[in-house]
């Protein structure tokens, strides 16, 4: 069974990669966080998104909670492919899980649509 998720909103879409960047550029998700919203805005498995970065699965499962010390090198086949670098941002106390985001899109795509 495909456990990929099917969002075919194209402005929910947009809110959610939005959100994704706001979070990652206000430092509120973690290394792992950040990962699997990648992953999720991807559309793809564990699987799949692991062997499209040049990952072990498990690495990646690994990354995603939070239980690995990834390097830099690693870090960097993640993030490139979404304009991404590895650096520096703000610790902050107020942070947010991966599925946070969703919420977050979608009270901005029916605020959009609201304002149409």
């Amino acid at each position: 069974m495909d456990k990929r998720r099917t969002r075919t909103d194209a402005e929910l879409e947009r809110q959610y990669r939005d959100a994704f960047y706001e979070a990652v550029g206000s430092g509120r998700l973690s290394i792992g966080q950040a990962v699997a919203a990648m992953r999720r805005i991807s559309k793809l498995t564990q699987p799949e998104f692991a062997r499209h970065r040049g990952l072990s699965v498990q690495i990646l499962r690994r990354i995603e909670a939070d239980n690995a010390n990834p390097t830099v090198d690693t870090l960097e086949k993640i993030a490139g492919i979404f304009g991404l670098q590895v650096g520096f941002v703000p610790k902050r106390s107020d942070s947010i899980s991966a599925r946070d985001l969703m919420p977050i899109a979608q009270q901005r795509a029916e605020g959009e649509r609201r304002s149409e």
